[in-house]
């Protein structure tokens, strides 16, 4: 059988697709290429481009294909893009993946991942994010990704096909330099381009109830994030038809902005150039969100391998890579 990885020309996607061809599994891409590159993946990847609202394309990669599950990564993901185009991201998030629902369900599809957020759970006030953590998204991204767990579990229930919903927390690192993530809207990548501009990295906000005032976050390895996914697969073919599993992908494990960039300038080589300068609080961040990954251990077996220095140094790796006329100090990519 094939699984039909969608948006697997993006950054995770593109891990994802390397992660289930290592493990032996046939795969097949459709990307619509907005933000994904098809050089990230092996020539050799089946590849259809298209948009996951276009359902005439979707019954072609279907039948092209001996589709019989799915891996759905692709979606618009931008926090404050949401907010100002909210309407844009319903379509897309939500009429996209019901676009996609009706195609598998048309071709005996027997399982189905959704790649969700732990953007559904807001600004939760808890030591640890359980998946029974209430969800209360508080922007129209989260919104979408929640819309988008009760839909596919509903489709799942009516049409016999094993599901699973993954909670990313906040996803770093790259498995090789040439698959790191190109876009500058995570922590990890904006402090890069700061320092490597001779700027100064910016903490949004440092009078946060935590230890040192800053928000605490739980850092995955997008590395564990694509092994979490080849468990989740595997696990779903030899589910009954029509369960469905929701899990949290995190380590358990909360990391301060304040010292997740301290480690930047350890692992760059820019030391004590990467002290931060304080900005305002933004909007709707919360102080603390870290996710419990007892679930995922009991119904996968799966446990993150990488720690954030790891997922530092692949992250910088590959923003050399990226940027090789970039100012940096002298032997700082070599100490990766």
């Amino acid at each position: 059988m094939t699984w039909l990885i969608t948006g697997g020309a993006g950054f995770i996607g593109a891990h994802v697709v390397r992660a289930m061809r290592e493990a032996g599994e046939s795969v097949a891409v459709y990307d619509d290429l907005s933000t994904g590159d098809r050089s990230r993946l092996p020539a050799d990847v089946p590849f259809i481009q298209g948009s996951t609202l276009d359902a005439d394309r979707l019954r072609h990669a279907f039948t092209e294909f001996p589709v019989r599950g799915v891996v759905h990564l692709a979606a618009k993901k931008q926090v404050a893009e949401s907010v100002e185009r909210p309407l844009f991201y319903y379509r897309e998030n939500v009429q996209g993946l019901r676009t996609l629902l009706e195609a598998a369900a048309d071709n005996a599809v027997r399982a189905f991942l959704f790649s969700s957020s732990a953007a559904v759970y807001g600004m939760p006030d808890v030591p640890l994010v359980t998946e029974s953590t209430p969800c209360a998204p508080i922007n129209p991204y989260g919104e979408t990704k929640l819309t988008g767990e009760w839909m596919v579990r509903a489709a799942g229930k009516a049409h016999g096909i094993a599901t699973a919903s993954m909670r990313y927390f906040n996803v770093a690192g790259a498995a090789t330099p040439a698959l790191a993530d190109t876009g500058v809207y995570n922590l990890v990548p904006m402090v890069f381009e700061k320092l490597t501009q001779g700027a100064a990295p910016v903490v949004f906000g440092d009078d946060y109830d935590t230890a040192d005032g800053t928000c605490v976050r739980d850092f995955i390895h997008v590395d564990d994030i694509a092994s979490a996914h080849l468990a989740a697969a595997r696990a779903l073919l030899g589910r009954e038809p029509g369960t469905d599993l929701t899990v949290n992908i995190g380590r358990g494990e909360g990391v301060s902005v304040r010292e997740m960039i301290e480690l930047i300038g350890e692992v760059t080589g820019y030391g004590a150039e990467a002290a931060p300068v304080s900005a305002p609080r933004r909007a709707g961040d919360p102080a603390r969100v870290v996710a419990s990954a007892d679930r995922i251990r009991a119904e996968l077996g799966w446990s993150a391998r990488h720690d954030a220095r790891e997922m530092v140094a692949s992250a910088w790796e590959g923003w050399c890579l990226g940027h090789p006329s970039a100012s940096r100090p002298a032997g700082a990519a070599g100490s990766a």
